[in-house]
């Protein structure tokens, strides 16, 4: 099967702007030759003489209603035809007038005969009555010097005619929707497809590639991004892969340093296997925190909550002074096991510099968000962020039985950031310093009754 170059979207966009305009054009002139067209307004002298003599709003048989006001001048001429001097004359005639005090300004289209009229338009009067159609201004001279001037009372509503072309409008809109609304579905859905891989992948570094068709433009950026995915997958798998290397290295001379310190002094011995002791301490967790980056496990639906409250319960157990608040069902995606050392890091921290750990899970903002809050000293402003460098300890005994071995942070930062999310560290309002993660609520919702995973065990 041959498969066609994709188009620019420039061209597509073209494509659709052209084809919607087609598309309107026929559908207005399919309506036009449709509808039948819009009856004149006709006026006679009857009308005319009715409205003068009334000097109020008269109704015309077969026009506006015509309305009478006061002028110092007539209304400016242009030609004196001979159906405007035939029906200045009748309406002279009619007023007792000579012909010299009536003055008549077409405004719209030419006064007519009634066989002018057309098929189908012949106004209920004399067919040898001269008429006016359309807009006028008919003058008529008083004896105090002023002018009367008779006209077609301004429409402030919607004509019929009016009428007629805004149903051709809608119409045609409406006949061109359906194909304004697949092109436009068609030019969007790649680039909403591009915008959804792009949001899996923050919350899945190992998603795997985007395999998307639509525009050259489209094409290109979904290239480019898959190549930016992998070669960021490449420079952490290496990055991470000499950090494994280096610690796993220095396994080999500190075991041979642990056999030579059997010489030494026991003043100095116990100082030194100590030392020893802390960097081989250091050394595996580093390596259980280069084995859990490079070996991901399988994002599924978790109800974060559940989670928090079994590991506060297993501290709880112990006993810890561990508790958590009830708090809705809020599900995610995310590696279980991941998401449980997680939490877990956050408890061990709040139980060691403070003697309580306090949780919490609610949603904000389209976020979960897991809250665990300590009694203890809290942290400096200034020191909240260093708190997340690897081994970096803050307590300053350097006993690993309180300050630990300084990876606690920088794994919870991995692991947020691994599944979308982020952590930050703030002052409780009651004291004490409070640990909250963001992670993102699962891409669709969990219909009740739909299994969710909460482990049990890391």
């Amino acid at each position: 099967m041959i498969r066609l170059p994709p188009t620019p979207l420039f061209v597509q966009a073209l494509g659709l702007v052209v084809a919607t305009l087609i598309a309107a054009q026929f559908a207005a002139v399919a309506v036009i030759f449709n509808l039948p067209p819009p009856p004149p307004e006709v006026y006679t002298v009857a009308d005319v003489v009715q409205a003068v003599r009334l000097e109020s709003p008269t109704q015309s048989r077969e026009g506006r209603d015509l309305t009478s006001r006061e002028a110092t001048a007539p209304p400016a001429l242009t030609t004196q035809g001979r159906r405007r001097l035939q029906f200045r004359a009748a309406v002279a005639q009619a007023l007792r007038l000579a012909p010299s005090d009536i003055v008549v300004a077409q405004g719209g289209p030419r006064i007519i005969a009634v066989g002018e009229a057309g098929p189908g338009r012949r106004p209920p009067v004399d067919h040898e009555a001269p008429l006016l159609m359309g807009d006028f201004r008919l003058a008529v001279h008083q004896p105090d010097g002023r002018w009367l001037v008779v006209q077609p009372k301004s429409a402030f509503g919607i004509d019929p005619w009016q009428q007629r072309v805004l149903l051709i409008l809608a119409i045609a809109a409406l006949a061109v929707s359906p194909l304004a609304w697949w092109f436009a579905r068609r030019l969007a859905a790649p680039i909403a497809a591009l915008a959804a891989g792009a949001e899996r992948l923050g919350r899945d570094p190992s998603a795997p590639p985007l395999s998307l068709r639509g525009s050259a433009e489209v094409t290109a950026a979904v290239k480019a991004f898959n190549e930016m995915q992998e070669r960021l997958r490449h420079y952490v798998d290496d990055r991470t892969s000499m950090i494994g290397a280096i610690a796993h290295d220095l396994r080999t001379p500190l075991t041979r340093l642990r056999f030579r310190i059997e010489a030494t002094p026991d003043d100095v011995r116990g100082k030194l296997a100590a030392d020893i002791d802390q960097m081989e301490a250091m050394v595996s967790a580093t390596l259980a925190f280069v084995r859990d980056a490079t070996s991901p496990g399988q994002r599924v639906k978790l109800e974060i909550a559940s989670l928090m409250e079994t590991i506060m319960d297993e501290a709880a157990e112990t006993g810890a002074d561990s508790s958590a608040e009830p708090s809705d069902r809020v599900v995610v995606d995310g590696d279980p096991v991941a998401l449980r050392r997680l939490i877990t890091n956050l408890v061990d921290n709040a139980l060691k510099f403070g003697s309580a750990a306090r949780g919490r899970v609610f949603t904000e903002a389209g976020m979960a968000v897991v809250e665990i809050a300590d009694n203890g000293p809290g942290i400096a402003e200034d020191q909240i962020e260093r708190a997340f460098e690897p081994f970096r300890r803050l307590e300053t005994s350097r006993s690993r039985d309180t300050g630990g071995i300084g990876l606690g942070l920088a794994v919870v930062r991995a692991i947020a950031r691994g599944h979308g999310g982020d952590v930050t560290l703030r002052q409780a309002a009651g004291g004490g310093l409070a640990a909250r993660v963001r992670l993102p609520l699962a891409l669709t919702g969990v219909k009740p009754g739909e299994d969710v995973s909460v482990p049990n065990q890391a």
